[in-house]
């Protein structure tokens, strides 16, 4: 059955809600930490009263679960590789790094500072990080990069080891930019096609 417009207007003001607690939640947990920040700060920072957080998120736990969430598009996630079909695997791998780093803008570098500085000694967190985040897309990617496979787009590889690795790749550039590297600030907007070219085709020789 179709929603209807109460429905439909209901759903974007929850969505503009969750945002406005995110978007305070990402600036006092980059601030303040992760450990001593409280729901508290958060709800200061949103302009709402403390129990309004709760009526969206269970604790300050899943408040971080929702930035991180948002910050890997989970939702939108499965749509992004639909649009596989309709373009070569080049295009479509460039466009979707791009999407991606493009996405990662100054609030993103916060939230992955975040990530990792909390990760590192919350085994909790990691564990329901990699359970609810990124497991599942790994297992989204791995599925389409298998029908590529068995469509004969890309040639035969352990995926669900290049999964990690494309990753791995991604995230240490990521931990670069929050160094400082002035090559990676310059090169930023590079960095997508430079990534494809060395997963695509490697480092020796021109493309076929």
């Amino acid at each position: 059955m179709a929603k209807s417009n109460n429905d439909l207007i209901q759903e974007q003001l929850i969505a503009a809600r969750r945002n406005q607690i995110l978007d305070a939640a990402t600036t006092i947990f980059a601030e303040k930490g992760f450990h001593r920040a409280t729901i508290r700060d958060v709800a200061k920072a949103a302009g709402i009263a403390d129990g309004t957080i709760y009526i969206y998120f269970e604790n300050k736990t899943a408040v971080l679960m929702g930035i991180l969430d948002r910050l890997n598009e989970t939702d939108q996630r499965e749509a992004n590789f639909e649009q596989s079909a309709d373009m070569d695997i080049d295009t479509f791998f460039r466009m979707h790094l791009r999407q991606r780093l493009d996405f990662i803008g100054p609030k993103g570098m916060q939230v992955i500072q975040i990530v990792l500085s909390e990760i590192l000694v919350n085994l909790d967190l990691r564990d329901l990080y990699y359970e609810k985040i990124i497991g599942p897309t790994f297992q989204l990617a791995e599925r389409y990069f298998h029908g590529w496979m068995d469509a004969g787009l890309i040639r035969k590889f352990d995926v669900p080891i290049m999964m990690r690795m494309i990753t791995s790749l991604v995230l240490g550039l990521l931990v670069l930019r929050l160094l400082g590297d002035p090559t990676i600030e310059e090169q930023w907007q590079k960095l997508p096609d430079v990534i494809a070219d060395m997963v695509l085709y490697g480092i020796q020789g021109e493309k076929s």
